[in-house]
């Protein structure tokens, strides 16, 4: 595993006061939601450093064994997800450097989203949530959480109340939907409160999505 990731980043135009760390899903890389930005339309963009980091390079088994860019390893596609466990946590590791990293350029901590698709989703889930320092919110797209069990010891209490957006396709081949509900359902029962969204779409981001992630952002990132 990499010691540190490399990055797509679009700089904020004015004064930084926002950074969002959006992560990519299987097989993809930090190009994957770069071109989201313009769609989301938000009141602080000019304020947002955006940061898209490619994931590592391994052998992913469900795909017998190729090396792609993956944040985790999957060993099989049910839908309990038998996936890398210490892969998902060497991933955390990898992006709590690049939040050290905004930190260390003057941005604290609840100025700092963590957004992610599918397996990036993931790994912002189970990044923030264990995150020692309160961060702005996170977005979990088209996802669940394989770590619920560790996370019941392991939850940073200052992330205890912090917003969280989830959104899923009803018709998801790849992530089925009861996965997502099932981590939902397991979140909301250790305290969390979640905002939960489905669309008519597979495994993907809808134009009516893209328009809620926007609202949820916009009413952390003020802009001002």
């Amino acid at each position: 595993m990499k010691t540190e990731l490399t990055t797509i980043e679009i700089p904020p135009k004015a004064a930084h006061k926002y950074s969002i760390i959006w992560l990519h899903g299987l097989g993809a890389d930090g190009h994957d939601f770069e071109g989201i930005v313009h769609e989301l339309h938000l009141t602080g963009a000019a304020n947002i450093h955006f940061i898209f980091p490619n994931a590592p390079v391994q052998p992913v088994t469900v795909n017998n064994g190729m090396k792609m860019r993956s944040w985790y390893d999957i060993m099989a596609m049910t839908v309990q997800h038998q996936v890398d466990i210490k892969g998902i946590y060497e991933s955390e590791g990898l992006v709590v450097q690049l939040i050290q990293r905004e930190q260390d350029k003057g941005i604290p901590a609840k100025n700092i989203l963590l957004a992610g698709f599918s397996q990036g989703g993931l790994v912002a889930l189970h990044t923030g949530l264990r995150y020692p320092q309160r961060l702005g919110g996170i977005i979990a797209l088209s996802t669940y959480l394989s770590t619920v069990e560790q996370l019941k010891t392991e939850r940073s209490t200052v992330n205890q109340d912090i917003p969280i957006f989830m959104g899923h396709g009803i018709i998801d081949p790849v992530a089925a939907i009861e996965s997502a509900r099932a981590s939902f359902d397991a979140l909301n029962t250790l305290g969390y409160s979640i905002e939960w969204h489905d669309y008519m779409m597979a495994h993907s981001v809808c134009i009516e999505e893209i328009e809620h992630i926007s609202t949820f952002i916009n009413s952390i990132f003020t802009g001002t």
